[in-house]
């Protein structure tokens, strides 16, 4: 059985009531609520027939003793068995209008006995398909109607008051008895919807994981990738720039420049190869990236010196104590790493020419605070020169930060452009 549609696609619905295949469209306990009822099953088509033959089973039991009650009056005995047998016709009605029926039987309460096994259905049909205050108004208005029958005939010759005390309790009972099952069907009916509420949560909980790995993904290619791609543009561009110039009369490149300038743009692809391999290795779930090393502080010299050997003007300071930042939480190293990752990035796009200066600043219990400053590019920049982008990396290192529990913060500040992150650091380390 699947996880949605269970009751429609379960071999054996005919095996429950309609009410409870119907989902809830129609509560057992809503019979004086207008609408159409539900489809029956073939569970309903049985019990149906056993509640009419159970009926017509007890009318006729009940014939001899009417014809015989020689202290009922005529026109009773003549009266009590077709009105029995009208009875055990409508129990067939007794889903769709089980107040009606209920109400239709008072004036055959008043002097028939044939028709107590239709009264018994009737009573336990109330009970489950009518609210509570209503049904027991419809009972206790049965056993008024019933009274002066029974004070007259059942009192002196029918077994006296006990006579009168078991049919009460009796009708009390069947009623109960019916509240008994609307009971239990609408605490079917609330486990079901329950479950079908929390599956719809948890397929969007699901969705929602989903979209936010599938945000971790793009961020994280956008960290590995973005930052080795404007490396390879930057040696492709300067190796183009120095051969136009070299056409123009200028001194043409040697063939140990043009060598060096083709392996670093190797070197540089194979290295994003590489950390995209590790990305998707990651993201595959397999065991050998799970103990694969995520960069941290003390890779950032390497980067620096990574973005200098590529021609960017960049300065590092530090004024924190390198073995204590060592034992920074991963995350945090990561997203630090992260950061000037991405400012070097910008600036190469951005600004390709300006200097770039970063800094990290902080010590246990104040903070990590990394800065990457560059002035902005001047207006006379070609364009069309710029390093193309998603647009989306400083979007991603805010929600880096904010998951390590630190901020953000980037923009324009007079001729200079500021990323600056501020990352916990915990007195412990």
């Amino acid at each position: 059985m699947s996880d949605t549609g269970a009751s429609e696609t379960w071999e054996h619905r005919w095996l429950l009531p309609g009410e409870l295949l119907s989902a809830g469209e129609r509560r057992p306990a809503s019979g004086a609520r207008s609408g159409r009822a539900p489809r029956r099953t073939g569970r309903d088509w049985v019990v149906d027939t056993v509640a009419f033959g159970f009926a017509v089973l007890l009318w006729a039991a009940l014939l001899p003793v009417v014809e015989e009650a020689d202290y009922l009056p005529r026109w009773i005995v003549l009266l009590d068995p077709p009105l029995g047998a009208l009875a055990c016709v409508a129990v067939w009605w007794r889903r769709r209008h089980p107040l009606l029926l209920a109400l239709g039987l008072l004036p055959v309460a008043t002097i028939s006995t044939t028709f107590f096994g239709a009264l018994s259905v009737a009573l336990l049909n109330l009970g489950l398909r009518v609210p509570l205050r209503t049904g027991l108004l419809v009972v206790l208005a049965h056993l008024a109607a019933s009274a002066p029958y029974m004070l007259a005939y059942t009192v002196p010759d029918e077994g006296g008051w006990s006579t009168v005390a078991f049919i009460a309790a009796y009708m009390l009972f069947l009623f109960t008895w019916g509240i008994g099952m609307r009971v239990r069907r609408e605490l079917v009916l609330r486990l079901r919807a329950d479950a079908q509420r929390e599956r719809a949560d948890h397929a969007r909980r699901l969705a929602d994981a989903r979209r936010t790995e599938r945000e971790a993904i793009a961020r994280e290619m956008h960290d590995v990738l973005a930052h080795r791609i404007s490396l390879l543009s930057v040696h492709s561009g300067a190796l183009a720039y120095r051969t136009d110039s070299a056409t123009g009369g200028a001194k043409p490149l040697t063939v140990q420049e043009i060598s060096d300038s083709a392996q670093l743009i190797r070197d540089t692809a194979h290295q994003a190869l590489e950390e995209l391999r590790g990305v998707l290795t990651v993201l595959r779930g397999t065991g050998a990236a799970e103990g694969a090393p995520q960069p941290g502080i003390e890779d950032i010299e390497a980067l620096v010196a990574e973005a200098a050997r590529a021609g960017q003007r960049v300065t590092l300071t530090h004024d924190h104590d390198a073995r204590a930042a060592a034992a920074l939480r991963r995350p945090v190293q990561r997203t630090a790493y992260r950061v000037v990752q991405e400012g070097l990035t910008n600036a190469r796009k951005h600004a390709p020419d300006a200097p770039v200066t970063v800094s990290l600043a902080g010590a246990p219990g104040r903070g990590l605070t990394v800065t990457v400053r560059n002035p902005l590019a001047s207006g006379t920049a070609a364009a069309g020169a710029e390093i193309p982008g998603a647009g989306a990396g400083l979007a991603g290192l805010e929600e880096r930060a904010a998951l390590d529990g630190g901020t953000l913060r980037h923009g324009a500040d007079g001729a200079t452009f500021e990323l600056v992150a501020e990352l916990p650091w915990d007195p412990a380390g």
